[in-house]
């Protein structure tokens, strides 16, 4: 820091200098994660990872992002966690949600904080965990075809028909995915539950994806944080800034008449 302030601005900066900055910072990122939200509508969870040094070695540390729609419409940051651990208590979050995305540790986390409350998986990473259960390259584009028409039906009881029409399709072809679709597909239908209105938004976590790219784009100029505290200061400073934007910018779904 100090070598890269003298040559940008001619001045040198002590390591205490930087200290003072980076603690200042670190207050004013913690109080904003801590802020009054507010009512929440529909809760978006994703998860994305970042090399971390530890104790000499080099390890990957999970990092939790919420986000969420407010009844106003607009899309705000609910929170952010990192932590070298994937166990179920870096993944409790607490309020209400309708959508979110998926991930073991996540998974039992939900079950544990939010019982009862609509899950959605998004459709999309869906799709993609398919081609995982796909015994042949040359089935692929059959499979995102049939997974389409089932996502795309009109209500929940034509998706359900769709599904078991693949699912007896592809039990002798690729019994595998046969037995993953049953399973893992209805979780992408609670979205049939929600206003008509919203359905298109709501199927998928694209914005999230959208968001992680960004965030991605920003740390990999780092490579590796010294730190947790490190990368969890920087991401902070990422996503408060989107959050700035998002207050101030359209209204991202129409709630007031829902």
């Amino acid at each position: 820091m100090a070598a890269i302030t003298e040559r940008l601005c001619g001045t040198q900066i002590s390591a205490s200098q930087v200290s003072r900055a980076a603690q200042t910072l670190d207050e004013e990122l913690e109080s904003w994660r801590n802020r009054p939200l507010g009512e929440i509508v529909y809760l978006y969870l994703d998860a994305r990872y970042e090399k971390v040094r530890q104790t000499g070695s080099v390890r990957d540390a999970a990092i939790l992002i919420a986000s969420g729609v407010k009844r106003d419409g607009k899309r705000t940051i609910l929170g952010i966690s990192v932590s070298l651990s994937e166990a179920e208590a870096h993944w409790r979050w607490t309020g209400q949600t309708r959508i979110a995305w998926h991930h073991a540790g996540m998974e039992a986390a939900r079950k544990a904080v939010f019982t009862g409350i609509p899950w959605q998986r998004c459709q999309f990473h869906l799709q993609q965990n398919a081609q995982a259960y796909i015994p042949k390259v040359g089935m692929r584009r059959e499979v995102a075809e049939d997974i389409r028409t089932i996502f795309n039906a009109p209500d929940r009881e034509t998706a359900e028909i769709y599904l078991k029409k693949a699912v007896g399709k592809y039990a002798v072809l690729a019994p595998k995915l046969a037995d993953w679709m049953e399973v893992n597909i209805p979780e992408g239908f609670t979205v049939f539950t929600f206003p008509r209105v919203h359905q298109r938004r709501l199927r998928t976590s694209n914005y999230m994806e959208r968001l992680s790219q960004e965030v991605k784009r920003r740390t990999r100029i780092v490579r590796v944080f010294p730190n947790e505290d490190s990368c969890l200061r920087l991401v902070s400073a990422i996503l408060m800034e989107f959050n700035e934007e998002w207050e101030f910018g359209r209204i991202y779904l129409g709630l007031q008449d829902s």
